[in-house]
């Protein structure tokens, strides 16, 4: 599986391809599409797509990852970075892949293991689980932090069955006993 994540926003929108197979992650690409105050929002939202469908042309992922909306006091940043998130989800559906949607704090709990990390741990959790000694910046490791989080969720889905037996199997910990 290979996993396009993207940390959106209208002034960077961080972005990572990693490859996952048997339980072994390995970083592909990475980076940040900057955006200038100076563009109009159409230009910037623009320049996202037209970057995210050439990375998938690329790439070829079968998966794309991205941080769900954080709504913070600024209803105006929310609707901006909702603007990037919907020109990003439209690039993946686009081309068919398979959608993952997680919040910061899911995908923070995923890579170091509290929902309350900060953008450091994240980055330096993302290094160690790639094997990587460069520096990524921290928008990057947080697109690259949404692609580990699906991979382990992906590959920790349930069977397609409504048995509960079956459930149990893939789910251990989830059973109270």
């Amino acid at each position: 599986m290979i996993i396009l994540g993207v940390d959106p926003g209208t002034l960077k929108t961080g972005y990572g391809v990693v490859h996952f197979q048997k339980n072994e992650l390995r970083l592909l690409h990475f980076g940040i599409i900057n955006l200038t105050k100076e563009n109009a929002l159409p230009d910037k939202l623009k320049i996202i797509y037209s970057e995210l469908n050439r990375l998938i042309e690329i790439y070829k992922p079968t998966d794309f990852s991205i941080e769900t909306a954080f709504y913070g006091k600024n209803v105006q940043s929310a609707l901006k970075i909702g603007y990037a998130r919907g020109v990003s989800l439209l690039a993946a559906v686009h081309h068919q892949l398979g959608v993952g949607e997680y919040s910061p704090r899911e995908i923070k709990k995923s890579i170091v293991g509290t929902g309350a990390a900060s953008k450091e741990q994240v980055n330096f959790m993302v290094k160690t689980l790639l094997g990587v000694k460069k520096e990524i910046p921290l928008d990057a490791s947080d697109a690259l932090g949404a692609a580990i989080c699906h991979a382990f969720r992906k590959d920790k889905q349930a069977p397609s069955s409504k048995n509960w037996k079956a459930f149990a199997e893939a789910f251990p910990e989830r059973i109270i006993e």
